[in-house]
């Protein structure tokens, strides 16, 4: 166990040790939901709260867990937290909901938040694990976003729904909202993130 610091705790997910740039980790979901800012947004704060308050309760229950059973608590634990985030997305933005479809039931199957359970929250008391949480779940959720704001700019002309771009005469580019595409914007993002950080380039 170690004391919190929150550059390393909740700055360093954002950035340097971002869990999908950096780790390549959940990116699954980064190329199934960012066809559409809006979706993207929802899907990334998702994620943030299942990340935070998982990592939460387990921090809070990692010494009453027996290590047996551990990973069936923390299943647990995640599944009752993509539950309420489902249920609540169904009662106040059901077409969200419905868009993203079995991507938010996914969660629970998400690397990234039984890795942070693992990694720390066990390890760590209860704030500096939600922090955490937090943090790579921010990070996560950024990717998201800056992906799906270049697919629907460029592929279908809008953002958030609204015309940007067709009301000047701009012709949509269907490359941009297939999965490919994507996958090469991702790939794109490491290329910058590793030209900035040198330290992430390997040797």
């Amino acid at each position: 166990m170690k004391n919190f610091d929150f550059k390393e705790t909740f700055l360093n997910p954002i950035f340097k040790g971002n869990p999908i740039s950096v780790l390549v980790l959940g990116i699954c979901s980064s190329l199934a939901v960012t066809v559409e800012l809006k979706g993207a947004c929802v899907m990334g704060l998702s994620v943030m709260i299942v990340t935070a308050m998982s990592s939460l309760i387990c921090s809070l229950l990692r010494n009453t867990i027996p290590n047996r059973i551990r990973i069936i608590v923390q299943l647990v634990v995640v599944a009752l937290m993509v539950i309420l985030v489902d249920q609540v997305l169904k009662a106040y933005a059901y077409s969200v909901s419905k868009t993203l479809s079995v991507y938010i039931g996914l969660i629970i199957t998400n690397c990234i938040v039984m890795g942070r359970i693992e990694a720390y929250a066990l390890g760590n008391k209860p704030f500096a694990s939600f922090m955490d949480g937090l943090g790579n779940g921010v990070g996560y959720a950024l990717i998201l976003i800056i992906v799906a704001f270049f697919r629907e700019l460029l592929g279908s002309g809008t953002l958030f729904g609204f015309d940007v771009l067709n009301r000047f005469g701009y012709v949509p580019n269907g490359l941009m909202i297939l999965p490919p595409m994507a996958l090469i914007l991702l790939g794109c993002i490491i290329w910058v993130q590793r030209s900035i950080q040198k330290d992430l380039q390997e040797k």
